[in-house]
C-alpha cells in the first residue's frame, strides 16, 4: 500500500506543474554530458521516487539552457522533467515563462475585448431623453421569467428616467398563463407601483412554478404575494372580472402589431434589442438609448444571467439565448 501511495504521489507531482527541487547529489560539481545526465536521472527516479516493482525509462536528456530536459516514461505514460547540468537537482516540471506571459497577455486582451463588447451594445437603438423600454413575455415561459429576473434590478435602478412596461404576448402554456397575464395587467392598473415587486417575487417563487396549471396549488402562493405587498385580493379579482379580457386582448394586438415573435423580446425605443439577460447587460442596453446617460448607468449590477424558469440561481445551462416561440 505504501508503494502504491508513493507511486501515486510521484505521478501527481509529474503532472502537477510544480517546480519543487529534489537534491540528487549534494557533492556533485561535474557538468554531465547528455548520456551521463540520462543515466543519473534514471538512477535517481528509480531508486528514490518509485517502488521496486515500478521502473521508469528515460527516453532522452536534452540540454535546454542551463538544465537538461528529461523525457521519461512511467507505466506507459510520458512525462517531462528537468535536471540541473551538474545533476544536483531534479525538478518535476518547468514553466516556459515567456510563453506563459504571452498566453496570459493574449487571454487578458481577449477578456478586455469581450468585456468592452458586452458593455457597448451593437443594436442600432435610437437615442431619446427618456427611453421607452418594453419587455414582451409569456408569464409562464421559463425564459420570460429569466429575463424578468434579470431586467427588473436595472429598471428599478433607473426608475422614472425610463418608460418601462412588461408586455403580455398571450398564452402558449395553457389557460393558467392567460389568467396570470390578466392578473398582472390588473395589478399594473390597480397597484402600478407594486407590479415589478410582484413580478419579481412571482418569477423567483419555485413553488408557483411547480404548481403549473394547478390553480388550487398556486392560489395560496399568489395570495401570499398580495399580502406581502399590501394588495387587496378582491380589488384585483374584481378588475380581472370586469377588465381582464379587454386588457389582455389589447396586449395581444399590440404584440402582433410590433411583430414580436417570442418570449422574451426586448424592445427599446421601438427597436428590438439583443441585450443579454443579466442585469448588467440589460442596464448597458437601456443606457445606450439615452441622449445623455444618467449617473445610474455607471452603477455595477450583476453580470450573471438568472436561471431560466421559476426560482433563484444563475444560468448554468446556456439558456441565455433560448425563448418560447409565439404560436402560429
Amino acid at each position: 500500500m505504501k508503494k502504491i501511495i508513493f507511486l501515486s504521489v510521484l505521478l501527481a507531482l509529474l503532472v502537477s506543474g510544480c517546480s519543487l527541487a529534489i537534491p540528487v547529489s549534494k557533492n556533485s560539481k561535474k557538468l554531465l554530458k547528455p548520456e551521463e545526465a540520462k543515466a543519473a536521472a534514471e538512477k535517481f527516479v528509480n531508486e528514490n521516487l518509485l517502488p521496486s516493482n515500478v521502473k521508469a525509462t528515460i527516453n532522452s536528456a536534452t540540454l535546454e539552457g542551463d538544465v537538461y530536459n528529461i523525457s521519461l516514461n512511467v507505466q506507459g505514460k510520458d512525462y517531462t522533467s528537468y535536471m540541473t547540468k551538474d545533476g544536483a537537482k531534479f525538478f518535476q516540471s518547468g514553466i516556459d515563462m515567456a510563453a506563459s506571459a504571452k498566453n496570459q497577455a493574449q487571454a487578458s486582451a481577449q477578456n478586455d475585448n469581450t468585456n468592452a463588447q458586452a458593455s457597448q451594445p451593437s443594436d442600432n437603438i435610437p437615442k431619446t431623453d427618456k427611453p421607452k423600454v418594453e419587455l414582451f413575455v409569456f408569464t409562464y415561459c421559463p425564459y420570460g421569467t429569466q429575463s424578468e429576473k434579470g431586467i427588473i434590478p436595472a429598471v428599478q435602478l433607473l426608475g422614472s428616467k425610463i418608460d418601462f412596461k412588461i408586455r403580455q404576448i398571450g398564452a402558449m402554456h395553457g389557460p393558467h398563463e392567460a389568467t396570470e397575464a390578466q392578473r398582472q395587467l390588473c395589478i399594473e392598473k390597480q397597484y402600478p407601483a407594486k407590479l415589478l415587486d410582484y413580478v419579481q417575487s412571482f418569477a423567483l417563487d419555485s413553488g408557483i412554478g411547480a404548481c403549473g396549471s394547478d390553480a388550487q396549488c398556486s392560489g395560496p402562493l399568489v395570495d401570499a404575494l398580495y399580502a406581502k405587498y399590501g394588495m387587496t385580493e378582491a380589488k384585483i379579482d374584481g378588475c380581472m372580472k370586469t377588465d381582464g379580457l379587454a386588457l389582455y386582448a389589447a396586449e395581444q394586438a399590440n404584440s402582433q402589431a410590433q411583430g414580436v415573435g417570442g418570449s422574451p423580446t426586448l424592445v427599446i425605443n421601438g427597436v428590438q434589442s439583443s441585450a443579454g439577460r443579466d442585469s448588467a447587460s440589460y442596464l448597458a442596453g437601456i443606457c445606450s438609448a439615452f441622449n445623455n446617460a444618467p449617473a445610474e448607468c455607471s452603477k455595477q449590477l450583476s453580470g450573471a444571467a438568472p436561471a431560466p424558469g421559476f426560482g433563484a440561481g444563475t444560468d448554468a445551462g446556456g439558456g441565455a439565448a433560448a425563448g418560447c416561440a409565439t404560436p402560429q
